[in-house]
């Protein structure tokens, strides 16, 4: 009752009533109490006597004939009603009277919609290099789901859809993998995921190993010229116990973030993914080249690759004196760019003028852009010296980059200055000392700072002047080393335009981290265990490694499709599965594009070639060309 909207009187009355009932059930709760064979009800319970027959009659019968009667009636009554309708539209249908989709629909009992998309270009690519068994053969598991086809699973969702772990069953009961797997979309649970991400962190080396093994066979790789490039992933959120996330500085990431790094070498000939190693983030990408060195010796080796024939390219990070030394020892050969630290080294990058090197073009054409001079630069470690060849090189466009951004930051510089000039005379810009100070601050804000001269004086008047110009000795100083740098290798038989292309080319390896993070989308980063963290990083290498010789066949084929260009334009394919009245199932396309069915056709010859090229190995036998995922009927 609302007693807000109440009388006090009202209120009053409501108040005695209930008063009045408390004490009549006191009254008969005390003499029930008192005597206890007294037969008086209690107000508000109701009571049942056993001589009035059972309170629920049906639950004391030996058997429940009539439940089971009324069930079998009624299983009957939806038989015959089944069987007269199958009748009626048969006698119809002969008549010619029923429409074919009226049919249709009577003798449906479901239909189910399942997204296609390039599920079946990645699928039998990666059945293809034997992921599953692969990965089931290091980690069995006598579960209802194996780890290789969980780990499956993952790979096709970074390629096609990247989600959080817990998203992932949500992701697989709307694509066609429930059926081809036969797996319900439920057993795909973040617990279960996480399982397979801990059996697979004791094998991941051997696992990563074999699968690249089997592409760079079936595929024909070549093994000539590999780039070596390190990149750092940003994560968020509270890492305690963790050996790999840390603060660290590198140039693509905010120093105020946790990362870890990823060292990887990637294969020239299709840009695939090899050999790689994480590292904490604190970790100096220099301080890791000696250990990549050794790396690639033994993975070489059990390639049956000549050291002599392969060329490792790095970039200017990567190179100093020790590491120069290291590399002639091993018997490896290199292609580095070189940071002139030293005063040998950066004296080489001044040598020569702009017009002597226009003299010397190092790409074809009537208006080369990139110029180059050879030279020989000088290592000395631990009492050892060796001496590689180096080219300086002066590319056109980033020497005109760094001027415009000089001219530029210059024209600012003296705009300011000129602020600071305007503002003497007035409150605290009157004497020598404050006007002093402000000329200093600006230039040392500035990039350009060191470039101008200033002077502060005071006129035969009185007043504070200020001047200043730009220094032109130091101005021609720094244009000199404008888009210059040092490229150094110890293979004498490269040519100055051989050594200019190759490194040109690393940007390969670049693209592919640059794939990591923005279509497999490898951070962030939820999990919070290294081992977790480790393994769920070997499955979206393997999604690289699949994007990347894919695309590398289609190339083949003459198209410059990419792998994301396809996934995106065979997004819409669904197939469609139809359930009949007599148990039959029929599973169709929806209409197919022609631009989806060439490239359909694209897909199926570059997958034909990558299969004809395998070479059956001891330890590796050549799988049979798996089939795609394409619509089938069965009866």
């Amino acid at each position: 009752m609302n007693f807000a909207t109440k009388l006090t009187r009202t209120q009053i009355k409501v108040w005695i009533i209930w008063l009045a009932v408390f004490l009549v059930a006191l009254l008969v709760s005390s003499d029930g109490m008192a005597n206890q064979t007294s037969s008086a009800p209690l107000l508000g319970v109701v009571t049942h006597h056993e001589e009035n027959g059972a309170l629920f009659p049906w639950r004391v019968r030996p058997w429940r004939w009539k439940k089971w009667a009324l069930r079998r009636y009624r299983a009957w009554q939806r038989n015959y009603r089944q069987a007269k309708r199958t009748a009626d539209l048969a006698r119809l249908a002969l008549k010619g009277m029923a429409p074919i989709a009226w049919v249709v629909e009577h003798l449906t009992v479901r239909q189910q919609r399942y997204q296609l998309g390039a599920i079946p270009v990645l699928y039998a690519l990666l059945e293809t290099l034997q992921v599953r068994r692969i990965i089931n053969r290091y980690c069995p598991t006598g579960g209802d789901v194996d780890h290789g086809t969980v780990s499956l699973t993952l790979i096709l969702n970074r390629l096609i859809f990247p989600l959080p772990l817990y998203q992932v069953a949500d992701w697989v009961g709307q694509t066609v993998l429930t059926a081809v797997l036969g797996v319900p979309a439920a057993k795909f649970n973040d617990d279960r995921l996480e399982r397979t991400l801990d059996a697979l962190a004791p094998h991941l080396e051997g696992i990563w190993t074999e699968i690249v093994t089997v592409a760079l066979r079936q595929a024909e790789i070549d093994l000539a010229v590999i780039f070596y490039d390190l990149t750092a992933f940003a994560v968020h959120g509270r890492f305690a116990d963790s050996d790999l996330i840390d603060f660290g500085f590198a140039h693509n990431t905010p120093n105020n973030k946790r990362k870890f790094k990823l060292a990887l070498n990637t294969i020239a000939d299709g840009n695939l993914p090899g050999p790689y190693r994480l590292w904490s983030g604190r970790m100096a990408d220099q301080a890791t080249v000696q250990s990549n060195m050794q790396n690639m010796v033994s993975w070489l080796e059990k390639h049956g690759q000549p050291l002599d024939q392969t060329l490792l390219v790095g970039d200017r990070a990567m190179l100093n004196a020790e590491i120069a030394v290291t590399y002639d020892r091993v018997g490896l050969r290199h292609l580095t760019g070189l940071k002139a630290h030293q005063k040998e080294h950066h004296a080489l990058l001044t040598v020569w003028n702009d017009a002597q090197f226009e003299a010397c073009p190092i790409v074809p054409g009537p208006t080369p852009q990139y110029w180059g001079r050879g030279c020989t630069v000088t290592f000395t470690h631990e009492g050892r010296t060796v001496t590689h060849k180096g080219l300086v090189i002066v590319a056109g466009p980033l020497r005109d980059q760094f001027r415009l951004a000089r001219q530029t930051q210059l024209q600012d510089l003296d705009r300011e200055l000129d602020q600071v000039r305007s503002a003497i005379g007035q409150p605290r810009v009157r004497t020598l000392q404050a006007v002093t100070r402000r000329v200093n601050a600006r230039l040392r804000a500035s990039s350009v700072g060191h470039l101008m001269e200033t002077v502060v004086y005071e006129t035969p008047s009185g007043p504070v002047n200020l001047t200043w110009q730009v220094n032109p000795s130091l101005l021609a100083k720094e244009e000199r080393l404008d888009g210059r740098y040092l490229l150094v290798t110890n293979d004498w038989s490269l040519s100055h335009e051989v050594m200019f292309r190759l490194y040109r080319e690393k940007d390969g390896g670049e693209k592919r981290f640059l794939i990591s993070k923005s279509d497999l989308k490898v951070t962030p980063i939820f999990l919070h265990q290294d081992r977790r963290i480790a393994s769920m990083l070997m499955l979206n290498m393997v999604a690289l490694l699949a994007y990347s010789i894919l695309e590398r066949q289609i190339r083949q084929q003459g198209s410059q499709l990419t792998t994301r260009q396809l996934i995106l334009k065979l997004q819409n394919l669904t197939l469609i599965e139809t359930h009949f009245i007599d148990g039959s199932l029929m599973r169709r396309l929806t209409p197919v594009s022609p631009e989806c069915l060439s490239i359909l056709q694209l897909v199926v010859a570059a997958l034909e070639t990558l299969v004809e090229q395998v070479s059956p190995t001891p330890c590796l036998t050549a799988c049979s060309p798996p089939p795609l995922l394409l619509p089938t009927t069965h009866g």
